[in-house]
């Protein structure tokens, strides 16, 4: 597994040019890359595998170093591995059979073929020209998604160390919620797995930005958020995380292209909240909570 400031020719670690802040930005599903070993497996279109893709998310943080922010971005498809999947989130039907044992007891979205390695969409049916064997998910695994998480613990363990805590924003873009489902409305939703993965006060905070934007906002409703807060959100080690999904129809044209006079005011509200929170440190908080 690489070890050096590189990582991976899948993964990207921007660090600022400007002084540093404990801000560290998650962009797990952006990459738009595929390498030919993934293109020569799938049975699926390009566009059908583009379709996983939160795409040109990573526009929106684009300006995420001038507010101190380290970011780490996936530049390989979500179509290689999901990074907001952890290792052992697979159906044991989407896998070789000497792989099923490791797989028992899978969830929702596994089962909808949503996995570590996504194996298919509802409409589409399988994305790859046979089930996933041991090479195909250890190659996935070491080349992608491994390094990002690698990556993603030293960046916030460095802040960590260097500030007293962390704040991780994992970004990702949504689709429209649909009428039925919890959140129906909603253009942007927090997650923070129900308070587990980050004090109420930065949740708050990051609330209370994204209501500013003039739209619908939901907390945990119906992405409480996913692996990355799960696995590097840690409170009570001073490590917070806090998962940001954002509806595609806010910034994409109707094609799924980015409209960039729309894209350019979601950046400056990013930037914006990063600031906020590089100086909403939590001792900070909890001092104008006593006043």
């Amino acid at each position: 597994m690489p070890r050096n400031s590189n990582f991976s020719a899948a993964i990207a670690v921007d660090r600022p040019a400007v002084a540093a802040s404990p801000l560290v930005v998650s962009l797990a599903h952006a990459g738009r890359i595929y390498p030919p070993e993934i293109l020569a497996a799938a049975r699926a279109a390009p566009a059908d595998l583009e379709r996983l893709e939160d795409s040109w998310s990573d526009l929106i943080a684009a300006r995420a170093g001038e507010a101190g922010a380290t970011r780490v971005q996936a530049l390989w498809a979500r179509a290689v591995a999901d990074c907001n999947r952890g290792e052992g989130q697979m159906a044991p039907g989407e896998v070789a059979p000497a792989l099923r044992a490791q797989f028992s007891a899978p969830g929702r979205k596994e089962r909808a073929g949503l996995g570590v390695v996504p194996t298919r969409l509802a409409d589409v049916g399988p994305l790859w020209k046979k089930p996933v064997d041991r090479a195909a998910l250890a190659w996935r695994l070491d080349s992608l998604h491994r390094p990002f998480h690698e990556a993603l613990a030293q960046a916030l363990e460095s802040a960590r160390r260097r500030f007293g805590h962390a704040i991780l924003i994992d970004l990702h873009s949504m689709p429209s919620i649909p009428v039925g489902q919890a959140g129906h409305g909603a253009r942007v939703v927090i997650g923070d797995r129900f308070g587990d993965t980050a004090d109420a006060w930065l949740v708050d905070r990051v609330v209370a930005a994204a209501e500013a934007l003039g739209v619908p906002v939901s907390l945990n409703q119906p992405y409480a958020g996913g692996h990355i807060v799960r696995t590097h959100g840690r409170p009570e080690q001073g490590v917070h995380a806090v998962q940001i999904e954002i509806d595609r129809s806010l910034y994409l044209r109707r094609d799924r292209s980015p409209d960039l006079p729309r894209i350019a005011p979601l950046a400056e509200w990013f930037r914006a909240l990063l600031a906020d929170l590089a100086t909403a440190w939590p001792g900070a908080a909890q001092a104008e909570a006593a006043e």
